[in-house]
């Protein structure tokens, strides 16, 4: 019994010895809440939810795990600062500068990044979706149409659009994302949008020998040239009988 109770002391020791190391210290947390200085501080895990942080020298600080949704850190210097697993949902990240940050798994959903410095910064498995003017140097034309699908999928168009816009101004041939840009605006009721969107991702397709999406700017284009109060009467279903479906469509355009 004695040994048990040894044992059982030593395992609670570990633990909280443990704990004590991943804790933020709550010195530092007070001096930046107080000063918005808190050069390469020690904020593992720390809450700071909603905090007003702007302008806020972060530099070097070990930002791991912590939580800072819906703060406010425009303009903050995080260089070199390690945020791997933090979450920064629905952030406002704008003129941050991030060089040599760590993002790993950094949750950045819904944050806004207007002119947000990430050059240099580590961004493996950080979650950007339905983020706010993400700076194209951080992000491929095929991340940001999966993200605009991902957007149109949740009934959020102008965002996709959006999306889209900059998969395009990155890959000007970017067939898949002239056709999906064009979905977007038709469920908007932009027909005349789409239907200039659908005669582009067409003719590309049609020049990288994609018949799959040939075939389906083809059937868009046949339905915005049927007047709104007629349906297509063919041997196969329009194509607004299969937007329920379209996801799955959009996405073989992937690789485009």
């Amino acid at each position: 019994m004695k040994n048990q109770i040894l044992a059982i002391a030593a395992f609670l020791s570990t633990i909280s010895l443990a704990t004590s190391v991943q804790a933020a210290n709550s010195e530092h947390i007070k001096q930046l809440l107080a000063t918005k200085q808190c050069q390469n501080c020690d904020l593992t895990n720390a809450g700071l939810v909603m905090a007003d942080l702007s302008g806020a020298n972060l530099s070097g600080a070990n930002l791991t795990n912590a939580n800072l949704s819906r703060a406010n850190l425009s303009g903050a210097d995080l260089r070199g600062a390690n945020l791997s697993g933090a979450s920064l949902f629905g952030v406002n990240l704008s003129e941050a500068r991030f060089g040599g940050a760590n993002l790993a798994g950094a949750d950045l959903r819904n944050s806004y990044l207007a002119n947000a410095e990430l050059t240099g910064a580590y961004l493996n498995g950080a979650n950007f979706q339905g983020a706010v003017a993400i700076p194209s140097q951080i992000a491929s034309p095929e991340d940001f149409y999966a993200l605009g699908v991902a957007e149109a999928q949740k009934g959020n168009q102008p965002q996709a659009i959006s999306y889209f816009n900059q998969a395009i101004a990155i890959k000007p041939e970017y067939a898949g994302a002239y056709l999906a840009r064009g979905v977007a605006r038709y469920q908007l009721l932009d027909r005349q949008g789409a239907f200039q969107d659908a005669q582009v991702a067409e003719k590309l397709f049609t020049s990288q020998n994609n018949s799959l999406g040939t075939q389906t700017a083809q059937a868009f284009i046949k339905e915005l040239q049927t007047p709104v109060n007629e349906k297509v009467s063919t041997g196969s279903p329009s194509f607004v009988d299969f937007l329920g479906g379209l996801s799955s469509v959009l996405l073989k355009f992937f690789p485009f």
